[in-house]
């Protein structure tokens, strides 16, 4: 009988809890209205993985690219439209690195050496997006939303101008870069600022390869496009 009694009685408390959590309308943190200022401003952190899309001009193997995690900081500046939608400036300063590696098959007929095979690509990006931000409608105090538009980069590590090319080792590539860019998030109203996490995808828009002297180069002689994609996580304050 009390076992029946205890059981009786934390199902109903389980029963309140849950509507405490789940039902119940919770007090919202106000931020100092912060979602109805006109101009609002803010800083975020974050995690890059940028990576290349080829096309060929022909059949060959794929050049492969061994990716790794960069990371990446910058300001942002939030301008408000209406209730669901924010016009935002995010410019920022990226890190990464890539590795691009070669098939045997492109250098047929050639001497080669492992070396060869290799290209490091280190890259520091000045990246400069204009975003508009579409949200849903604030649920207590968390607030879903999409967010799309189109950067420009300046690739400060690019050896463009180098009279040097893949003969003598270097891969270059062009300096500036244009991106659509797409993602989602969530606002997260905490006491005393509101916390952003979110994931966004960029892809470039333009060639980014400055071919070899030699037309028949096996780095760059059978690259018709040369693109970066890329995935970024950010961590944003306002």
């Amino acid at each position: 009988m009390r076992r029946i009694i205890f059981i009786v009685g934390f199902l109903l408390v389980f029963q309140d809890a849950s509507a405490q959590l789940f039902t119940k309308e919770k007090v919202p943190n106000n931020i100092n209205n912060i979602d109805q200022k006109f101009l609002t401003w803010g800083y975020f952190l974050g995690f890059n993985q940028y990576d290349f899309k080829f096309e060929y001009n022909e059949n060959l193997e794929d050049i492969l690219v061994d990716k790794s995690f960069g990371f990446h900081l910058g300001l942002i500046g939030d301008m408000r439209i209406n209730d669901y939608m924010n016009l935002r400036l995010e410019p920022g300063v990226y890190f990464t690195t890539r590795n691009i590696m070669y098939d045997e098959s492109y250098f047929n007929g050639t001497t080669f050496s492992d070396a060869d095979l290799l290209r490091e690509v280190k890259s520091t990006y000045v990246h400069v997006p204009l975003l508009l931000k579409v949200s849903t409608k604030r649920i207590n105090n968390f607030k879903p939303f999409i967010v799309g538009g189109f950067s420009a980069a300046l690739n400060l590590s690019s050896n463009q101008d180098n009279p040097d090319d893949n003969s003598s080792g270097e891969f270059r590539m062009k300096k500036g870069t244009y991106f659509y860019e797409i993602g989602f998030g969530i606002d997260l109203y905490l006491l005393y600022f509101k916390f952003t996490p979110s994931i966004r995808g960029v892809f470039a828009i333009n060639d980014e390869i400055v071919r070899d002297a030699d037309p028949n180069s096996p780095w760059t002689g059978n690259v018709a496009k040369m693109q970066t994609r890329g995935i970024f996580i950010n961590f944003t304050f306002q």
